[in-house]
């Protein structure tokens, strides 16, 4: 059995360090404290047993399981980030521990009247009886992914004690940057060696995910005139107004808080602005890629059109794509996604097969050669300060990292 004191014990111990990372940063990894925790997880490895660990100069983190069984098995892989959104901070993480949660509120901080309610958050239900592990209200916790590398690690370490359970050589992978888009854009397929792997980056127990959107960037600068505003009758224009009929143009309904399953958005994450100058800057996201072709078109052609309008480039945009679909990379492999599903079924788990509505490492890894499936990590309310994890669901992808490797060398024995 995994043991569910360890768990808590590791998890916190990840969580409690702080590694936000920042996307205005030019570096790898783009924030040094992600070295602190990077350091931790090398030691951790090796002190475990693990084989071959190393990182690198961008704290990229590689360690080896040695194959128990005397046939050919393909290597696999198992890949998780340690780095946390920068969209909430995630310094002096306070964890609390629920013991046997009684489904009602859950007071995370007092003084600040911070709830987290199934009232809201539905999904708690799922959870009445299980130990959670919540933030105190002033952070995120983290579960996003250091939930999938306590996973990880926990696995390998039980794999290691047991060698009754028979396996394959494993490789285990640890990335920085990934939640500003960076994590698998210095990492080394050919190094890490593996036919194929997961990514431990879900949410609720049970997903199994090898869709994901299409991914583009996109800045817009709108340019206009400063005049003193007492005289500024035509001469002055202001980028403000313009920036407003560029976000009235797009489809208002296509946005991030009317859309969800495989429907696609625009989305106006951040902007800047004064009568000179103001910028935009979107987030295009949609699964079928001829559909998210034509949400670039769109943004492109209404910049177009403004400047016809104005009569001068008084708006530019610049669209940069980010990750595409893991899906054409996976489907001609599909036995890796059948080994993860059953592997499931056999700890005792429902899978749920749904497409990601975000992306993974393991999106990017596809397109660099590794094609890479993300299995639920058990948090859930991600980048925020209402998240949490039930320590059951840890434990349980722990059991199915196990068993995947378990099935995979059964898989090819002859």
């Amino acid at each position: 059995m995994i043991s569910k004191e360890n768990i808590i014990k590791r998890f916190v111990s990840y969580v409690v360090i702080d590694t936000e990372s920042d996307s205005n940063s030019k570096t790898t990894p783009s924030t040094k404290k992600q070295w602190d925790l990077a350091n931790k997880l090398a030691d951790e490895l090796k002190a475990i047993g693990m084989h071959d660990v190393s990182i690198d100069e961008n704290a990229y983190i590689m360690a080896t399981l040695p194959s128990n069984v005397a046939h050919d098995v393909p290597t696999i892989g198992f890949i998780s980030h340690f780095d946390t959104s920068p969209d909430f901070t995630g310094a002096n993480v306070r964890p609390q521990i629920i013991d046997n949660y009684n489904g009602k509120d859950i007071v995370l901080n007092a003084s600040e009247n911070i709830i987290l309610s199934p009232d809201y958050f539905e999904d708690l239900h799922l959870y009445k009886g299980q130990t959670l592990i919540t933030t105190d209200g002033t952070t995120l916790l983290g579960a996003d992914d250091k939930a999938g590398i306590c996973e990880i690690v926990s696995a390998m370490e039980y794999l290691i004690k047991h060698p009754e359970i028979k396996h394959g050589t494993i490789r285990v992978g640890f990335t920085p940057d990934e939640e500003i888009g960076r994590g698998a854009h210095k990492f080394d397929v050919d190094k890490f060696g593996a036919e194929w792997a997961y990514t431990m980056d879900g949410s609720q127990i049970g997903e199994l995910e090898y869709e994901n959107f299409n991914a583009a960037g996109a800045v817009v600068k709108v340019k206009g005139k400063i005049v003193h505003p007492g005289y500024a009758k035509g001469k002055m224009i202001n980028s403000m107004y313009i920036a407003q009929e560029f976000i009235n143009s797009l489809p208002r309904m296509e946005t991030p808080e009317h859309t969800e399953g495989y429907q696609g958005f625009f989305h106006l994450h951040n902007m800047k602005g004064n009568v000179e100058e103001t910028v935009l800057e979107y987030i295009i996201r949609d699964h079928d890629r001829k559909h998210f072709e034509a949400r670039k078109a769109v943004m492109e052609n209404l910049t177009v059109e403004l400047n016809e309008q104005y009569g001068r480039e008084v708006i530019s945009i610049e669209i940069n794509d980010q990750y595409y679909n893991m899906k054409e990379k996976v489907e001609p492999v599909m036995h890796i996604v059948d080994i993860a599903e059953e592997a499931m079924k056999q700890v005792g788990i429902t899978p749920i097969i749904k497409a990601i509505r975000g992306g993974t490492d393991g999106s990017q890894l596809s397109y660099k050669g590794l094609p890479c499936p993300n299995i639920f990590a058990g948090g859930h309310n991600f980048h925020g300060r209402y998240e949490y994890v039930p320590v059951e669901s840890m434990i349980k992808a722990t059991e199915v990292i196990c068993k995947i490797a378990e099935l995979t060398a059964k898989k090819y024995k002859v």
